[in-house]
């Protein structure tokens, strides 16, 4: 039990980290290793990101902890282009034009091409 942190034993809780480069791709080709090196086409956004869950954290070959017990995960994946931090600075906020933006085919093709992988059409059989 945290009391500053409202939290009690049992309770459940969630955590968002961020993670970039070598390591991050590590992680996600574990993930994708849970998922058999395929994703439906749902999982992607028509902004260009990514993401899948994965049910059981000891699928990515972590431990199992009994006193932790067994828990699920959410990756996302954000695609942008440089420039992007443009619309989300605060000083010369400006708006990115459609060209630069990433969309659902450019990410498809992007994670075909890096991850070797395949999305497949509705359920996976």
């Amino acid at each position: 039990t945290i009391r500053t942190f409202g939290v009690r034993r049992n309770d459940k809780i969630a955590a968002h980290v961020t993670v970039r480069g070598p390591k991050a791709r590590e992680i996600i080709e574990k993930g994708l290793r849970v998922h058999e090196d395929a994703l439906p086409a749902t999982c992607f956004s028509n902004e260009g990101n990514f993401g899948f869950g994965i049910s059981e954290h000891i699928d990515l070959g972590l431990k199992y902890d009994p006193s932790i017990g067994i828990h699920g995960l959410d990756m996302y994946v954000v695609l942008e282009r440089r420039g992007t931090r443009v619309a989300k600075r605060k000083h010369k906020r400006a708006r990115i034009g459609a060209p630069h933006r990433v969309t659902k085919a450019e990410a498809r093709s992007w994670f075909r091409k890096e991850f070797n992988a395949d999305i497949y059409q509705g359920k996976k059989k």
